[in-house]
């Protein structure tokens, strides 16, 4: 009989104290959508992955004017001509594979080079604007581990945040994050 009401005594006082609890959500996701510094990682990302896909363009466009010169002039070539410009071609479809097998890599470690300072200054931001504001929780609701948010108990520190860094408050959510 005691240790139920020591139980119902620390889940009271629990309770209390939980309720006492200053929380607090975020969406990260969309307030770093918002930043001005994702839409020059943005920019610069599309520009990178361009450039990637012009260089691959190139290198196929090299073989196929090497590969139909090949073809027409084939039969009149001297073995060791012939040769020459097999292993010239050989060498190509080499360069050409290996760029395939690299270029996604390259776009990957410049994507993570351009968006980690972003997050960081985001990450910043919020650790900021919640410790000025007392929380002592605030729930990242973009990363799915929160599975219920009664978003009229909870405070939502997005407009916080763009006010933070600088983000005018009428700027709204890309309906579609690249």
């Amino acid at each position: 009989m005691k240790k139920i009401a020591l139980v119902i005594l620390l889940a009271a006082g629990f309770g209390f104290c939980a309720n006492a609890q200053k929380f607090a959500h975020i969406n990260s996701q969309e307030l770093v959508s918002l930043m001005s510094e994702m839409d020059s990682a943005r920019v610069r990302l599309n520009t990178y992955q361009a450039d990637l896909e012009e260089t691959f363009q190139g290198m196929q466009d090299e073989y196929q004017t090497k590969y139909t010169d090949y073809q027409r002039k084939v039969e009149t070539w001297a073995p060791t001509v012939r040769e020459t410009k097999e292993s010239e071609l050989q060498e190509l479809v080499n360069r050409i594979q290996q760029f395939q097998q690299s270029a996604p890599q390259d776009l990957q470690q410049m994507q993570q080079t351009l968006l980690a300072p972003v997050y960081e200054k985001a990450d910043a931001a919020i650790q900021r604007v919640a410790k000025s504001m007392g929380f002592i929780y605030v729930f990242d609701t973009s990363n799915g581990t929160i599975t219920y948010v009664d978003e009229t108990q909870s405070t939502n520190l997005l407009e916080l945040l763009k006010a933070e860094l600088g983000i005018p408050a009428e700027k709204v959510s890309p309906t579609v994050i690249e």
